[in-house]
């Protein structure tokens, strides 16, 4: 008996030093109030769908414009790298007032040189002398149209440039932009699974949070060990009807 004592408080002792942590409560807290998790991910999925199609769907149309000397490409690499350097200079000229202003003038676009350039971008294509223009619009016609009209007025913009300069830099619409068919947003499928993912972790949160608040005992083990007094017994739960419930005629 004394031995068996003193193993048992051995025991006691090594396991109060050591922290053994398990995944078995937090799985089954986890699993009691799985119904919060999966709410919580249906209604986040729906609003985000229903939200994304409910938007206006938008089209990009894009075209590339090529940077030359001469009209051509440039093969020479000590000649590339000046060149596209350069590019890049072209790049910031095309998102300007002034190709702004002479595309809706060329084209009669029902735009201000604001409205126009706040849905266009330019990129350069690195280690080429290709920028890459493009408009986004409600209208993938009028997408087109108005990225297009931006390359020709940029292109005869730099031409003039170039004459009165005595410059033989060159640009042109290489790659005309074609009318978009499938639109770049909304993309309900996509927004709906990242809300469902942001869901998931939501819901997970707010079932650690019910369960922190929650300061029910859940076994009798719970109980002895929060208040420091053995238990010795455990009443069960009753299905007995309730007495005040007095049953009429």
């Amino acid at each position: 008996m004394i031995a068996d004592s003193q193993q048992r408080t051995l025991e006691a002792d090594v396991a109060g030093d050591e922290y053994v942590f398990s995944l078995r409560p937090l799985l089954g807290v986890v699993w009691k109030r799985s119904w919060i998790i999966v709410l919580v991910m249906v209604l986040f999925s729906g609003v985000a769908v229903g939200g994304s199609l409910q938007q206006t769907p938008l089209y990009e149309a894009s075209n590339k414009i090529l940077v030359g000397r001469g009209g051509g490409f440039i093969l020479d690499p000590t000649h590339a790298e000046g060149l596209e350097l350069l590019a890049v200079t072209m790049s910031e000229a095309v998102d300007s007032r002034p190709v702004a202003k002479a595309a809706i003038r060329q084209q009669d676009l029902k735009l201000s040189p604001k409205g126009l350039l706040s849905n266009l971008q330019t990129k350069v294509i690195p280690q080429t002398q290709f920028i890459e223009v493009s408009y986004v619009d409600s209208n993938p016609e009028r997408a087109k149209q108005v990225v297009n009209a931006v390359g020709k007025a940029f292109s005869e913009k730099i031409s003039e440039v170039s004459q009165s300069a005595d410059d033989n830099t060159t640009v042109s619409v290489w790659d005309p932009a074609i009318t978009p068919v499938d639109p770049i947003s909304p993309t309900p499928w996509r927004d709906g699974f990242i809300a469902l993912v942001l869901g998931g972790f939501v819901g997970l949160g707010l079932v650690f949070l019910l369960e922190h608040l929650d300061d029910s005992w859940r076994s009798s083990e719970e109980a002895e060990q929060i208040s420091g007094v053995p238990t010795i017994g455990v009443i069960p739960r009753s299905n007995l009807p309730n007495p005040s419930r007095k049953r009429v005629g």
